[in-house]
């Protein structure tokens, strides 16, 4: 439906919508373009030839415990598929729990609290909408 990033995602919620079909993560990801609450990374690039760290060090999904940016991207630059099958799990797994955080704060009527603190740690400003 052409909302895809996360922040898209957040200010579409702000706004009203509960549904979202996009294959932005997966389609994204199978590029080495993946997710993170600090922006989002392209894992081709050469500042990660050498990067031990899990693509995010506060993510808790099967990628991120068990390979590091180094790894992936070798991977992406060999066109080992592996390396795009990873990207795309972490993406959708970033997803999946973005949506399930964005789901408790409703229910908990904190979410504009939420979509800032999330925003900020991207640094967009709500405006910027």
């Amino acid at each position: 439906m052409g909302v895809g990033t996360p922040a898209n995602i957040l200010e579409a919620v702000d706004r009203g919508v509960d549904f979202f079909d996009c294959v932005y993560p997966s389609r994204n990801g199978r590029h080495g373009h993946v997710y993170t609450w600090s922006g989002h990374l392209n894992l081709k690039n050469a500042a990660f030839a050498l990067d031990e760290r899990p693509i995010d060090e506060t993510c808790d999904c099967p990628v991120c415990r068990n390979f590091s940016r180094a790894y992936i991207r070798h991977l992406l630059k060999a066109d080992e598929i592996l390396g795009l099958r990873l990207c795309v799990m972490h993406n959708l797994y970033f997803y999946n729990h973005m949506m399930e955080e964005i789901r408790t704060s409703i229910e908990k009527g904190t979410f504009k609290a939420y979509k800032r603190k999330r925003l900020a740690e991207m640094g967009i400003e709500e405006a910027a909408f």
